[in-house]
């Protein structure tokens, strides 16, 4: 199966390891594609044993192993220090991972965040690269559990000099978003990620509900506060991605995750991200994904082409 041209990448995500072998980056064909449990509660040691149980795997199938590997992870690889680091799988934080990786498995690793993978997927295989083929600048955001964001130019994931390229969901929106545990507070992140905006309707109103529900009530108009928990959603999500616009200028902005999924987003969003830009008109693409939880392990590929 494959050959040199063959493209292996690994999301390595908090509860699956997922490998992926693509026929090559012009064609990028899943040959194989496979998954195990990270068992992360086992510790790092585990989970570095799980990644070489499903790289034997990969390499059972394919009859090869290459000579580089992309894996897409929790969090970043700090350039200057080699330890991971912002890993929500905490067992990674510190860890040197891509030089355990390196000896074990005998090849050459690339690593970037699983929000870097998004956005290099979506460019180079996905909803960019049919809709948009001659963009340049993409910024991809995760919009769900978390807020996360990164940065494709010219079909390269933009790391930076300290791995925090993209971070979006942690720069300040509100105070009311509270404390967040980057040591902030009113980040991006604690005031329109899924779990903020379960918390604020909570907080409203006493009633614990999950996201999908207080969307349905707001949509059949029957629930004032969950009409006004999206409202609240769209007017934070104009201001926060305002600041990418102003900044970065992308050619196209993919939204991802959960909270993407929300159609208000595409309309009352787009009309709210308008007021705060800084020109007189919005003409920035802002698109769902078209890859699913394909676009992590397909991004990790992508990092060593």
């Amino acid at each position: 199966m494959g050959d040199e041209k063959s493209l292996w990448g690994v999301d390595l995500g908090g509860t699956k390891i997922e490998g992926v072998i693509l026929k090559s980056a012009a064609n990028p064909e899943v040959l194989f594609r496979h998954r195990l449990p990270t068992e992360a509660d086992q510790g790092y040691a585990h989970i570095l044993d799980q990644v070489k149980k499903l790289i034997d795997k990969m390499q059972a199938e394919a009859g090869y192993l290459p000579a580089h590997i992309g894996f897409g992870t929790p969090g970043t690889l700090d350039p200057k220090r080699g330890v991971m680091k912002n890993c929500n799988t905490v067992v990674m934080n510190g860890q040197p991972m891509k030089v355990d990786l390196e000896k074990m498995l005998g090849v050459r690793v690339e690593m970037a965040n699983d929000a870097d993978c998004f956005a290099l997927a979506e460019a180079r295989y996905g909803v960019v690269k049919d809709q948009f083929p001659d963009a340049r600048v993409v910024f991809g955001v995760i919009l769900g559990t978390g807020v996360g964001g990164g940065i494709v130019v010219d079909g390269k994931a933009i790391i930076g000099l300290q791995g925090i390229a993209g971070e979006w969901g942690h720069n300040f929106l509100d105070e009311s978003g509270g404390p967040c545990y980057c040591g902030k507070t009113g980040c991006v992140e604690k005031v329109i990620s899924g779990p903020a905006l379960e918390k604020y309707y909570f907080n409203e109103t006493g009633n614990k509900k999950p996201l999908k529900d207080i969307v349905a009530l707001a949509e059949s108009k029957v629930d004032p506060t969950a009409q006004k928990t999206m409202l609240r959603l769209v007017e934070f999500y104009g201001k926060a991605l305002s600041v990418i616009v102003n900044i970065l200028d992308p050619d196209v902005i993919v939204i991802g995750g959960g909270v993407g999924n929300i159609d208000l987003l595409y309309d009352r969003g787009l009309d709210a991200l308008r007021k705060y830009i800084f020109n007189t008109s919005l003409d920035t693409p802002i698109v769902r994904p078209l890859l699913g939880d394909s676009a992590g392990v397909i991004g990790a590929a992508f990092l060593v082409s």
